[in-house]
């Protein structure tokens, strides 16, 4: 109430204006009434013209873009500009507070890595985010308020937008390119849809791996278990002499040692993939690790090729000696496998310009086609199945390498060409590298731990 004093102030300095007016009316003609009523009327019109002054300055202010302060008059029109004042700066922080509310819930769903699209009731697009943009071929600016199914004509999303019936997720493809998504619809609000999309491309990919994965190892362990329970069978139902007897036991030993050796590298696989990263401080002698492949693979060539495989590297490389010394046997035992009678099978070792070593295994093999290449560290797969099985194969080595290589922060390459032989190379990172001094050489991996089984 802090405007009725300065009006009351107004009301009465208007009266007392009007009061003299009329006094000099009546002292000037004689007449009172005369007086009384031109007192009265230029008092009220004192006061009209007081209000319609200040009025006028409130109304050009509304009319303007109230960046500036209401007029500051006293009495009523003062009290009612702060209040209108007062009131539309509240709103315009409110705004702006909803505002940024908003563009931080939308930042949020922007970053989020599932596709968002909000649908109005008559399926318009009021917003979408870049991944939803991407699952659905849109322009995130572009196409907004357009309707969805005018922009994606799949039949079986048009169907399942339209059916209501959302209790299930939609499997559709990506509409930019190979990949599979999975679509949800909510409900909201009268008559809008929340369109949720999330690539699956990757998980369905690993669930069919899986389940190759299933089928590869069922078949392998199966083969030598239908030939072990036919030999058994052999045993019981047929007289056999001392040397079919020594035979049928010598294959029977091969199917077992082949089960053992895949059931090896499966559990060999598992610790890989579920062990913590190597430590970085732990070095190990590459010349003492490839003393022990070389021996290894000298026994395995029996003489029938030339092998080069001890180069004086002087390199330690940092991490797990058991896992390491697979990867390297892995490669060399299956250029030695691999490798007609004759041929060459050679190991080198170089320090490239960032820091970072090479390890190559070169043969002069049969070399593998190109296309096969991009698959050959995946599990199971052979180029040739019946000549991997030949040679005592399960088809894990290269997979394993490859695994190896990622916990030690490398990779590893392959090169190859039918008829002209093989080159892979193990790439391992600068902070797993280091020279070694000439006592220290090959020291703990000549006489470190057991090593894992060979592929």
């Amino acid at each position: 109430m802090t405007w009725l004093l300065p009006r009351l102030l107004l009301a009465i300095g208007a009266a007392f204006v009007g009061f003299i007016v009329g006094a000099a009316v009546h002292s000037a003609t004689g007449f009172e009434a005369l007086g009384l009523g031109l007192g009265v009327t230029s008092g009220v019109a004192l006061l009209l013209v007081v209000d319609a002054v200040r009025g006028h300055r409130l109304l050009n202010w509304l009319r303007g873009n109230q960046q500036d302060n209401a007029p500051r008059d006293t009495g009523l029109w003062g009290e009612l500009g702060y209040r209108v004042e007062r009131a539309m700066r509240d709103r315009d922080r409110a705004l702006a507070r909803g505002r940024l509310e908003l563009e931080q819930f939308l930042s949020a769903i922007e970053a989020s890595p599932n596709g968002v699209l909000m649908l109005d009731a008559q399926e318009h697009i009021l917003w979408c985010n870049r991944v939803a943009a991407d699952h659905f071929a849109l322009d995130p600016q572009r196409d907004l308020q357009q309707r969805i199914t005018n922009l994606v004509r799949a039949p079986a999303f048009v169907a399942y937008l339209q059916a209501g019936r959302y209790g299930e997720p939609l499997v559709l493809g990506n509409g930019r390119g190979p990949g599979t998504l999975s679509i949800t619809v909510r409900e909201y609000g009268e008559g809008m849809r929340l369109v949720l999309s999330l690539d699956v491309t990757e998980r369905m990919r690993n669930d069919a791996m899986r389940r190759d994965f299933v089928a590869n190892v069922s078949h392998e362990i199966r083969t030598p278990l239908t030939v072990l329970s036919g030999f058994i069978e052999t045993l019981h139902t047929l007289p056999l002499t001392a040397v079919e007897r020594d035979r049928v036991l010598v294959l029977m030993t091969q199917q077992t040692q082949r089960m053992q050796t895949l059931v090896a590298d499966l559990l060999t696989l598992a610790q890989l993939e579920g062990s913590p990263r190597p430590a970085s401080d732990r070095w190990v002698g590459l010349d003492g690790l490839l003393m022990r492949v070389a021996a290894d693979a000298e026994a395995l060539s029996a003489g029938r090729h030339a092998l080069r495989l001890r180069p004086e590297t002087h390199a330690e490389l940092a991490g797990i000696e058991s896992e390491l010394l697979s990867a390297v046997a892995n490669l060399v035992t299956n250029a030695v496998r691999y490798t007609p009678d004759g041929g060459e099978v050679d190991v080198a070792w170089r320090l490239l310009e960032d820091g970072s070593g090479e390890l190559t295994v070169i043969d002069t093999g049969l070399g593998i086609a190109r296309e096969h290449i991009p698959r050959l560290t995946e599990r199971f797969y052979r180029v040739d199945g019946s000549r991997s099985r030949e040679t005592g194969g399960t088809g894990l080595g290269l997979s394993i390498v490859k695994h190896v290589m990622q916990r030690h922060g490398g990779e590893l390459l392959i090169q190859s060409e039918v008829g002209k032989g093989s080159r892979f190379r193990l790439v391992f990172p600068a902070a797993r590298v280091r020279q070694a001094s000439d006592s220290a050489l090959g020291d703990e991996a000549a006489f470190g731990g057991a090593a894992l089984s060979n592929h």
